[in-house]
This record gives structure tokens, C-alpha cells and sequence, in this order.
């Protein structure tokens, strides 16, 4: 198996899987009873150098644009990462590998701070458990990042999707500029062109007419923001490994500490988590 392309799979049995590509820690693939939960651009360039369109990808140290320093959406999610441990089946059945990530070269030709991540996945059986933890193994320096989950979410109409978990937010809109404005809808729909930071947000999101019709319910811990992000038609046609006609069968729901960085000082740490649920069989 060539490095840039090596993956490794979480198999809980009853074609219940996660499949995860070193490169960029990036989820690829999330199937419950065999459905895929989880959109990857049919466009996705899987070359080990450029980030992959879709699934999960790891967003450290910056969200958004990074000119002067490195690419946009830094660093994590175009670097290979070490597999520490597993996968395993726990006690209780379910899957488990650990993941981290430290400082190179590489990383420090941009951002030239020492640190450790590591990155806890755990597949259940109709869950996805991530737990996230930032180290600072400074002295004396200490320094400030962004840390995004940037989840792909595969759905059969963007357009039928609700958000719940937004209501009364206050959302910087990058489609206008980073205009702020305050959230009042109940739910939350998209028809357009978005591309969102919602800020303080509540720790949970329901989100309506995924895979199958179904519920997912997104919860987060130590994640105080949620981008909300669909390309649409003229902006899909911009992105050269995003399909034209992909952008209705895709919605990103991320959790994230974005709108304002996070300040490690020296030996300390930051934790945070969030975990995907499919909701099967829902109460009407």
C-alpha cells in the first residue's frame, strides 16, 4: 500500500465501519448497516499532498484563508499522521484507534511552535466518537490556534435539510464580507450560497433529511462555534475537485473553536469532542 494512500478501517460487524486516510487524519468514510453517512466529492484528489474533498477533514492551527503563513485551513489536514494505537475493540464491542500528529519541519516552516495532538476516534454502533486533545510542551512559549471538525454531511436534498441548535446565534457571514448578523430562525435552511460562523452555539444540532431520511444529531463539548458551509452552483463550479452537480447532496455541519483562537500558555492542554449519532426510528 503506497504511503500517501494508506488507510485503516474501524470494523464493528454488521457492515458498521469507519474508514480513516492518514493522510490528514481525514474520515473518509462512516457506514451504519452499510449506508454511508458521510459525503467524499467523486472529484476528491487522493494524492497525499492536497487536503480530500469530503468526509472529515482536521482543521489546525487556522480556519479559513492563511496566505502569509501556509494554505488555507493550516496545516493538519494535508500532513501524514501516526497511527498510535489500534484499532481495537474495547470491552463493550465497540472500535477504537488513536491518532496524533506533533511538530516537523514541515509544520514549523509555517507555524514554528512545538505541540502534540492527538486524535481519539470510536466507532459504535450508530455513533462516531472524536476526542481531541492539544498539548503545548513549551517552557515558555505559548501560542494560539483554530480547530475545526470539517464534516461533510451526505444528504439526498440540501435543500429539504434543517439545522436545529442556531436559534438566537449571532453568525459572521463570509459570503457577505463577514457581515455579523443574529440568527432567527427556529431551524435553519439552506438555499443558497453559504458559508457561516455561528458563535456560541448550543451543544447540540439536530440535522433533519440525511442519508435515508433520516436524523443525525451532532454533539460537542469545548466546540464553541458551528460553520455552516455549502458552495452552491457557481462556486462548486469554481473548485476544481468538487463535481458541479455534487453540491445538493452535501451539507457541512462543522463544530469548531474558530471565531476567536485559543490560547494555550506553556504545559497546558485544550480537550475538546464531539460525537455523530444517526437517529434511527425517531418518535414523529
Amino acid at each position: 500500500m503506497a504511503a500517501s494512500t494508506q488507510v485503516i478501517v474501524l470494523d464493528r460487524s454488521n457492515n458498521t465501519t469507519c474508514t480513516i486516510n492518514l493522510h490528514g487524519a481525514t474520515v473518509v468514510s462512516w457506514r451504519v448497516n452499510n449506508q454511508e453517512q458521510l459525503f467524499v466529492s467523486k472529484l476528491a484528489v487522493f494524492d497525499g499532498k492536497k487536503a480530500i474533498r469530503g468526509g472529515i477533514p482536521f482543521v489546525f492551527p487556522q480556519f479559513g484563508a492563511w496566505s502569509q503563513f501556509g494554505p488555507n485551513h493550516g496545516f493538519a489536514r494535508i500532513v501524514r499522521w501516526t497511527l498510535e494505537r489500534g484499532p481495537e475493540r474495547l470491552p463493550n464491542g465497540d472500535i477504537e484507534a488513536v491518532l496524533s500528529l506533533m511538530d516537523s519541519d514541515f509544520t514549523r516552516s509555517m507555524w514554528n511552535y512545538p505541540f502534540r495532538i492527538t486524535y481519539r476516534i470510536i466507532l459504535r454502533e450508530k455513533e462516531l466518537h472524536f476526542h481531541i486533545g492539544v498539548y503545548n510542551p513549551s517552557k515558555d512559549l505559548a501560542f494560539s490556534f483554530n480547530l475545526l471538525l470539517h464534516t461533510y454531511l451526505k444528504v439526498p436534498d440540501v435543500r429539504r435539510c434543517q439545522i436545529t441548535g442556531l436559534h438566537g446565534c449571532t453568525f459572521i457571514d463570509k459570503t457577505r464580507d463577514g457581515a455579523i448578523y443574529q440568527e432567527g430562525r427556529e431551524v435553519v435552511t439552506v438555499n443558497e450560497w453559504t458559508d457561516r460562523i455561528y458563535q456560541h452555539t448550543q451543544q447540540e444540532h439536530i440535522i433533519t433529511n440525511v442519508v435515508s431520511g433520516r436524523k443525525m444529531r451532532l454533539q460537542k463539548y469545548n466546540f464553541p462555534d458551528t460553520v455552516i458551509w455549502n458552495p452552491w452552483m457557481d462556486k462548486a463550479r469554481e473548485t476544481p475537485d468538487f463535481g458541479d452537480d455534487e453540491y445538493p447532496n452535501m451539507l457541512c455541519v462543522e463544530a469548531g473553536h474558530v471565531s476567536q483562537p485559543v490560547l494555550l500558555l506553556p504545559g497546558t492542554a485544550y480537550e475538546a469532542s464531539q460525537i455523530l449519532q444517526v437517529i434511527v426510528n425517531p418518535k414523529r
